[in-house]
């Protein structure tokens, strides 16, 4: 009876395959799979190529990278046995956490989707249905290497960063969506299952919040369905793509009826410089979206070296409702601009249009912004914004932030610590409305100097706050250890405060910023 005596393997070459796999990033998954072959028998390169659908070169790089760790036989390479446990371990999946079966998940998120607010008209949303959300997940979890990954979804009132980081514990999601509402269920849900999912607020007509530029290998998003709309959102998932080994994925549909409109979607697509890697046909399916069949494909996009960063600001970009490419506020007369001047005591001779990603820096006369497209969440933003002594909104009479005594009271709440408002519904008309903000006179305490410096990082701005009103030295690191004591989410002080969710903004200013 013989015995045979494996040898033992050093860690050289599975050293270099990780570092080689870790550079692939999500893409790694077809990578790891060749390893796996290799452990269960003799493949030649061929079938490794093929059922790992990796170029030729590349299978070839990651056997020379093992060294001799993968032997060659008459039947083709194999991980030598003395391997076998070293790979495992540093290569292939390790799964420490079961996931959860898809139809638990499809379950939970028709809760979800049930408890939460209803689809804006105003920002032409149409709700995917629980398995559409579920099945998003399982393709991300399927075809791509998720251990170390950050996702990025641009908008998402489908709730699939919920489904996502329910069938991937180990994924982080970053949120950004414009709907205060959905951003607040979303931190919700995510707080009671200790879901890892981030939100941010951002209207990417105006722009994507800096913190999120240049860090994400994988982006998602369902865009309004206009050749503008997808370009807009498509160059802002480019701006937010990491430079390298990253993929976009869209939903997009068109009725067969009107192929013109899909052609030119896809011209629009190619021309910011993404690629088709995969077109999968009645991937998604909705409430509603009758006019497309209630169902869209699923685009993955790979970027090139030229893909667009930027498409500057695009207001129009929806289908239907008061920000559709049909629809447009008429320029204001001069009567109208008369009796504006009068509610706001100041001769207005042109109104400003919105936009808060830089600080509003205002001299002269007292400056009045046109909010009338408004869908919600602009007058807030455009407060914090804007640092003139004095200041005028023209929005909708029906805008939620003034049709009731406890909205305008919230309202107030918020930028208390730096303006005080004044409400006057039904001027200069009776389908308008004007708020009238001023500057406290007293400087507002932390909560003041923050809300003043709303376009700086939270964490920087609010040590520099607490340097500034202690009354006893105190040093940078002292004053940063305070602050991140303080923020729940450390994820929010790389933020700034235009960027914040309504409801942890107000948390932030008049809770922890005071302690």
């Amino acid at each position: 009876m013989s015995t045979q005596v494996e040898v033992a393997t050093d860690s050289t070459g599975v050293e270099a395959v990780r570092e080689r796999l870790h550079h692939e990033g999500v893409l790694a998954r077809p990578l790891r799979h060749v390893f796996a072959l290799l452990t269960r028998r003799a493949h030649t390169l061929p079938e490794l190529v093929r059922l790992c659908r990796t170029p030729r070169r590349t299978v070839e790089e990651l056997i020379r990278l093992a060294g001799e760790d993968v032997e060659r036989g008459p039947d083709g390479y194999r991980l030598r046995d003395s391997a076998h446990e070293l790979y495992r371990e540093r290569i292939l999946f390790d799964e420490h956490e079961a996931p959860r079966e898809d139809e638990e998940v499809e379950r939970l998120l028709r809760e979800f989707i049930a408890t939460g607010p209803a689809p804006c008209a105003a920002l032409d949303h149409v709700t995917a249905t629980a398995g559409t959300a579920v099945r998003r997940a399982a393709w991300l979890r399927d075809n791509y290497d998720l251990h170390r990954a950050h996702l990025l979804l641009l908008g998402d009132h489908d709730l699939t960063s919920l489904a996502s980081c329910l069938l991937i514990p180990e994924l982080r999601v970053t949120v950004v969506d414009l709907d205060e509402r959905i951003l607040a269920h979303i931190d919700g849900i995510a707080a009671e299952h200790q879901l890892s999912v981030h939100t941010v607020h951002a209207d990417l007509r105006f722009g994507l919040p800096t913190a999120l530029v240049d860090g994400f290998e994988l982006v998602f998003s369902d865009p309004p369905y206009t050749p503008e709309g997808m370009g807009l959102f498509t160059a802002r998932a480019a701006e937010a793509m990491a430079d390298g080994n990253s993929r976009l994925l869209l939903a997009y549909g068109f009725s067969p009826r009107t192929p013109a409109l899909g052609h030119k979607v896809q011209q629009e697509l190619l021309r910011l410089g993404m690629v088709f890697e995969n077109i999968v046909a009645d991937f998604n399916e909705y409430h509603g979206a009758e006019a497309i069949g209630s169902t869209s494909a699923l685009y993955v996009c790979l970027p090139t070296a030229k893909a667009h960063r930027s498409t500057g600001e695009r207001h129009a970009i929806y289908t239907h409702g008061p920000q559709s490419l049909e629809s447009g506020e008429e320029a204001p007369g001069t009567d109208f601009l008369r009796a504006l001047g009068g509610a706001v005591g100041s001769e207005v001779r042109e109104l400003r249009s919105p936009g808060w990603q830089r600080p509003l820096r205002t001299g002269g006369a007292v400056p009045v912004f046109d909010l009338r497209a408004d869908p919600g969440p602009w007058l807030l933003r455009m407060l914090l914004a804007c640092n003139a002594e004095r200041a005028g909104f023209l929005v909708p009479n029906r805008h939620p932030d003034i049709t009731s005594e406890h909205a305008q009271s919230s309202l107030s709440h918020v930028v208390g610590a730096k303006y005080s408002l004044r409400f006057q519904r039904g001027k200069p008309d009776a389908n308008h409305a004007v708020v009238v903000a001023e500057r406290r006179k007293q400087g507002g305490g932390i909560a003041g100097y923050l809300s003043h410096r709303a376009h700086g990082k939270i964490g920087n701005v609010w040590r520099e706050a607490l340097i500034a009103n202690s009354e006893t030295p105190l040093t940078k690191r002292a004053a940063k250890a305070h602050v991140e004591a303080l923020v729940a989410d450390s994820a929010d002080l790389g933020l700034r405060l235009i960027d914040l969710p309504r409801h942890r903004l107000s948390t932030l200013l008049h809770t922890e910023a005071d302690s």
